[in-house]
């Protein structure tokens, strides 16, 4: 919870992952029918009207087409998954239209399609992003400094069933907590503009410590301990999710015996869902 121009609104900042991917072909035909393959995929059709409303002038005429989406994001995990499928449909559509979108467009568009979005459509800088209004709060100017991601399961009871985003309640933030990710908004303004991953990790269990308030991750004391033992740089989890990570210094020359320890210490507290991947450049 941030303040911004009208005053306090939601906002997070999406950690990218690039495990997973989205692929979407959009063919243009006369007509105002999308229709979508899978056909279950509702957030993209609508998503890829709107998007065809957008790029098409009004004397145009009405113009549909056909979406195609294949790919392989985990649902309802915090993987973004909505979301990428989304964006997926709105630069499908740009691209066979050879219409240019800017990212703000893009959000807002988004936005309107899915409720509320990571804010992938801003590949060049970081930013602090207004997911239920489509809009920016803060630009931090750069792309997050690269860093090391072990992600894991974060609640192996639940058997992968994860978290439905818009049937979640948000949470109800107090004010100290408010008051916190103010300055915790300082802070990552200066990981990211001075490369610092320490403090980005910093940042990151801050905010997973807020999170375990309102969505809480069993065990966090054990994985914390684990982020200590084997020099992780923090703790990282998806708010309305059941994911979450342990962060490093990707150019730290143990990296990769960190990594490693960091896996059998979590797979002894039973959790054996577990994926590695680099973030940025």
């Amino acid at each position: 919870m941030f303040t911004g121009e009208g005053g306090l609104t939601r906002g997070l900042v999406t950690l990218p992952c690039t495990i997973h991917t989205t692929r979407a072909t959009f063919i243009p035909a006369p007509g105002p029918e999308v229709t979508v393959s899978p056909e279950w995929k509702g957030k993209a059709r609508r998503a890829a009207e709107l998007a065809v409303r957008a790029v098409t002038p009004p004397d145009a005429g009405p113009w549909g087409g056909h979406l195609e989406l294949t790919g392989d994001v985990p649902l309802c995990r915090g993987f973004g998954s909505s979301t990428s499928d989304v964006l997926a449909a709105i630069w499908a559509v740009k691209d066979a239209f050879v219409s240019p979108l800017p990212p703000q467009e893009v959000a807002r568009l988004a936005v309107r399609a899915e409720t509320a979005s990571d804010s992938l459509m801003f590949e060049e800088s970081t930013v602090l992003f207004a997911q239920r209004e489509g809009a920016v709060i803060e630009d931090f100017g750069y792309r997050m400094p690269p860093v090391r991601v072990l992600g894991f399961g974060s609640r192996p009871e639940g058997g992968g069933r994860g978290v439905d985003t818009l049937a979640f309640a948000p949470a109800s933030y107090g004010q100290e907590e408010i008051d916190l990710f103010a300055r915790l908004r300082d802070m990552l303004r200066e990981a990211i503009q001075m490369k610092d991953v320490a403090l980005l990790g910093s940042v990151a269990t801050a905010s997973t410590e807020i999170n375990q308030r309102h969505l809480p991750i069993p065990g966090l004391d054990r994985i914390r301990d684990i982020a200590r033992t084997s020099g992780a740089l923090g703790v990282q989890a998806a708010h309305s999710g059941d994911i979450a990570g342990l962060l490093f210094d990707r150019d730290d020359p143990d990296v990769e015996a960190r990594a490693a320890l960091a896996q059998r210490l979590l797979q002894e507290i039973g959790i054996d869902e577990q994926w590695n991947y680099t973030t940025g450049d």
